[in-house]
């Protein structure tokens, strides 16, 4: 596996991590324990999430994600909660792919890593705090359905075919940018159309 590839993965994954962190490394571990992704010798470190303690309790933490990220407003505060949470774990897996000999890549690859799933987590952030704005309570299930299924689909498609994941680094980031400078617009003109107009004196 190149560079390239590996750099590609691990985007992949910091980015998903932002968006949905217990989910990633319980896909990531199930998959693994029923072989679904083969992973090159050079990722066996990864090993570590296919263990029963740790799917265990990535799961529960998942289920709770699930719940608390479809009710309205707690969802902002669970992504509140986990500002730091997220890059931190996303940093970690980013690091757990990376060439262990290597230390100047592991340093790079804990900044890049903690970076993307933080500039994640911010989109997220931001996009629901503008469909809790919305009346509809509906949306606020199907987004979250959305990123449920989206998770789980790039996270298997970033292990299996490691020359596409690359690809879906730069298309999650692109996605996230466009999340955050959409959620900032409306934020700005939610709040400018709040503001009251003095009346004309005299």
């Amino acid at each position: 596996m190149g560079v390239m590839e590996i750099i590609g993965i691990a985007g992949s994954v910091s980015l998903l991590a932002g968006w949905r962190l217990y989910l990633s490394i319980f896909a990531t571990g199930l998959a693994m324990r029923l072989d679904a992704i083969p992973l090159p010798e050079h990722l066996q470190s990864l090993d570590v999430l296919a263990n029963p303690w740790i799917m265990g309790i990535a799961a529960i933490a998942a289920v709770a994600e699930f719940f608390a990220d479809k009710v309205m407003w707690l969802d902002s505060a669970w992504d509140a909660v986990h500002t730091f949470i997220r890059p931190i774990g996303g940093a970690l897996l980013a690091l757990a792919i990376v060439d262990p000999s290597d230390p100047a890549t592991q340093v790079v690859a804990f900044l890049l890593g903690g970076g993307a799933a933080l500039t994640a987590h911010a989109g997220k952030a931001g996009a629901r705090g503008v469909v809790n704005a919305s009346p509809e309570p509906v949306s606020n299930v199907a987004v979250s359905t959305v990123e449920d299924v989206a998770t789980v689909g790039l996270l298997y498609l970033a292990y299996e075919y490691p020359y596409a994941a690359g690809a879906i680094a730069l298309v999650l980031l692109g996605l996230t940018v466009w999340l955050i400078l959409t959620a900032r617009r409306l934020i700005r003109s939610f709040f400018g159309a709040g503001k009251s107009v003095d009346p004309p004196s005299g």
